[in-house]
């Protein structure tokens, strides 16, 4: 019974899905840019997010790529592409309670670097 118990204690733990929230924060900089005007937008399959940096937005995590698009004063456009990542809470899920299905169809198991640098002089 108390290895049972042990056992569920971990698993509740494990999962994303449970512990994780859907939005996560990203702080987006930019490098090289004119100073004021900069706009951009970031997409990824779970929404579309339009901010002028420097900045923090709640971004949904997703498996998709986080397309980052800007244009500056000048007209000029600049883009960046960020991958997510899988959390360590992903293998504590496959592991104890539902192989990770859930964690899955939510993709609360991944995450977006915590900064996202825009460089305008490339």
């Amino acid at each position: 019974m108390k290895l049972f118990i042990i056992m569920l204690v971990f698993a509740v733990s494990g999962c994303a899905t449970l512990t994780n929230d859907a939005m996560q924060p990203v702080a987006f900089r930019t490098l090289g840019c004119p100073d004021s005007g900069v706009r951009c937008v970031a997409t990824n399959k779970r929404g579309q997010y339009e901010f002028t940096p420097p900045t923090s937005v709640l971004i949904r995590r997703s498996d998709d790529v986080l397309k980052v698009e800007c244009r500056d004063a000048n007209g000029k456009e600049h883009r960046e592409s960020v991958a997510s990542s899988i959390g360590m809470k992903m293998a504590m899920s496959v592991a104890f309670l539902d192989l990770g299905i859930t964690d899955a169809i939510t993709d609360k198991h991944r995450s977006y670097p915590q900064q996202v640098l825009i460089q305008c002089d490339k």
